[in-house]
């Protein structure tokens, strides 16, 4: 379990005296400030490069602002992030907590409120992943379990057919009807009829067949 003496820092605050005053704070609660960011896209650039433990995001900032650098970390370099605003209102934040932040301040912060944003803020990144690597092994299973579905009703292979009743011999070594096997391993599934070869063979020296036949040919 990582120290707070252990746990790397990246500040990301567009107000110079600002983000140096929060940055006094985090180090003197023994924090390690490993670097400062004064815009989103720095932020996101920074925190992919050096992996920090977590990341102090100040929501208004110049072109991209805190919630969607915060967005763009969770989706690149999955990172602990405590947003800090000057407002705070349940809009933004449902908003931040729908972007993957852990942890809400109002600034300026006190230095209690920090270190408790900060412990939150990793337990629930530690859940979150948690949570996804779960999901994922879920999602695999599930697929790996359609995929096993999917080649048990798939006929392949060679089959053992006899050469004269058409019967096929399985696993067990015992001869099926081919209709009843193919509707065992398939989707498949039979209507019964009998092709005119076969009727002749059966039927073709009755009068009512030979009748039917002549009737057939002249409508």
């Amino acid at each position: 379990m990582t120290t707070k003496h252990g746990i790397r820092v990246i500040i990301a605050e567009d107000d110079f005296l600002v983000g140096k005053e929060i940055s006094r704070a985090v180090k003197h609660m023994g924090y390690e400030v490993i670097a400062e960011a004064s815009t989103g896209s720095e932020a996101v650039e920074k925190t992919c490069e050096l992996k920090p433990d977590v990341v102090l995001m100040d929501i208004q900032m110049p072109g991209m602002n805190g919630l969607e650098a915060t967005e763009q970390i969770q989706e690149s370099c999955p990172t602990p992030v405590v947003v800090l605003s000057a407002h705070e209102s349940q809009d933004m934040v449902e908003k931040a907590s729908i972007t993957g932040v852990g942890s809400y301040l109002t600034k300026p912060p006190k230095a209690s409120e920090i270190d408790r944003a900060i412990t939150i803020a990793m337990a629930r990144h530690t859940d979150l992943m948690a949570y996804r690597r779960l999901n994922q092994k879920l999602l695999q299973r599930t697929r790996e379990l359609e995929e096993a579905l999917d080649k048990v009703k798939t006929l392949s292979g060679l089959l053992p057919i006899c050469a004269s009743c058409k019967k096929i011999r399985d696993d067990r070594g015992y001869w099926n009807q081919i209709e009843s096997y193919i509707q065992q391993y398939s989707e498949a599934e039979f209507s019964h009829g009998i092709c005119p070869e076969c009727s002749d063979k059966l039927y073709g020296d009755q009068d009512w067949y030979i009748k039917m036949k002549k009737k057939n040919k002249n409508p």
